[in-house]
């Protein structure tokens, strides 16, 4: 790691546009930021598609809409239009926990003077204060991150990602489950693997052995079951939900807010889903969380709360993570995670 911490900074901006997990993990690192420089102004700079997690969040002033794509430095004129805006938005100190080299360049041309960021492979070049990382080392990201405050010289011991449950969210939710009657209840998310910079659909668990895994543990837990999804995932819950032995209480595909997503796992007796960015917001929202992982690292993207149990049956995973895919001859048949296992760690979990 290079660089000083610098004098006491009065704006800062920090910078992670996209996706859902990847911004709720990085609430940790903000959490180091905002405890460090209390009295600061702190904005994040944010997709427009992953803004409604951290608008209003308590630890930040502002959010900057960085627009709809995964990162606004996919061109030229991307890079000069973002590095002009974050010139206009007069910081002196500028948190980037991006590895792209465009980005990094970006962020050196809006003249910030203190600007602490990810170096990967040499990617960090725009930085003054840099965490240099290894990409072939199988680290949590959320640890990844907290890296770019060590640099700065802040304590970060006692940090994991955060994101608050409104009491307005809350009663949204429970109106909603009060209308179907439903009390006692597990939150079930067969979905994710898609968001706007990847879609890596084979990170779910097959719809057949999560509904028979949700049927489990709703019997033994004497609960209903909630099937969760974001937009579009409609076919896939009615696919979960037609393989349950009884009708689900609810089908929620893209109805919720994050917000409200946050409070209905909050209040959940369990929250299940796979290797997705709602299974980071549950955990980080307070839930009881269990998340299920197949052809991608848990060492590199597990749950990073107290809270939450990673599902896994060792294999082989690529090097670099998900910057290099899924193995091309992964089987949840014969590589995932089987029900009976997954039952039976959910329950030590539980302490049932």
């Amino acid at each position: 790691m290079t660089g000083a911490k610098p004098r006491v900074p009065k704006r800062i901006v920090f910078i992670l546009p996209c996706c859902i997990g990847d911004v709720v993990l990085a609430t940790a690192a903000l959490q180091a930021v905002r405890r460090a420089y209390p009295e600061a102004a702190v904005v994040w700079a944010i997709s427009s598609w992953a803004r409604p997690v951290i608008e209003g969040h308590p630890l930040i002033t502002g959010v900057f809409d960085t627009g709809p794509a995964a990162l606004p430095t996919q061109s030229l004129r991307g890079i000069a239009r973002f590095a002009r805006a974050l010139r206009q938005g007069k910081f002196d100190l500028a948190v980037s926990l991006v590895r792209s080299p465009a980005m990094s360049a970006a962020v050196a041309l809006s003249g910030i003077p203190v600007r602490a960021g990810l170096d990967s492979g040499g990617r960090g070049f725009g930085y003054n204060v840099r965490a240099r990382i290894d990409p072939n080392e199988a680290r949590h990201e959320a640890d990844i991150y907290l890296d770019v405050p060590r640099a700065l010289g802040l304590e970060v011991s006692g940090v994991a990602p955060n994101i608050p449950v409104h009491p307005a969210d809350q009663d949204t939710v429970r109106a909603l489950l009060e209308a179907q009657s439903v009390e006692r209840y597990l939150v079930i998310n067969p979905a994710g693997g898609r968001n706007p910079g990847m879609a890596l659909e084979i990170k779910r668990y097959p719809p057949k052995q999560m509904a028979a895994l949700a049927a489990r543990l709703a019997a033994d837990l004497a609960a209903s079951v909630v099937l969760l999804g974001g937009p579009g995932d409609g076919p896939l819950l009615a696919e979960v939900a037609a393989a349950l032995p009884s009708p689900p209480a609810l089908k929620l595909a893209g109805q919720l807010t994050f917000g409200q997503i946050a409070a209905l796992a909050h209040d959940s007796l369990f929250y299940l889903g796979n290797d997705t960015g709602l299974s980071h917001l549950a955990a980080a929202a307070g839930a009881k969380t269990a998340v299920i992982f197949g052809p991608t690292d848990p060492a590199r993207y597990g749950p990073y709360n107290d809270e939450a149990l990673t599902l896994w049956k060792p294999v082989a995973v690529t090097r670099r993570g998900v910057a290099d895919g899924a193995p091309q001859d992964f089987d949840w048949v014969e590589d995932g995670i089987s029900v009976e296992d997954a039952e039976d760690r959910i329950y030590q979990f539980l302490h049932l």
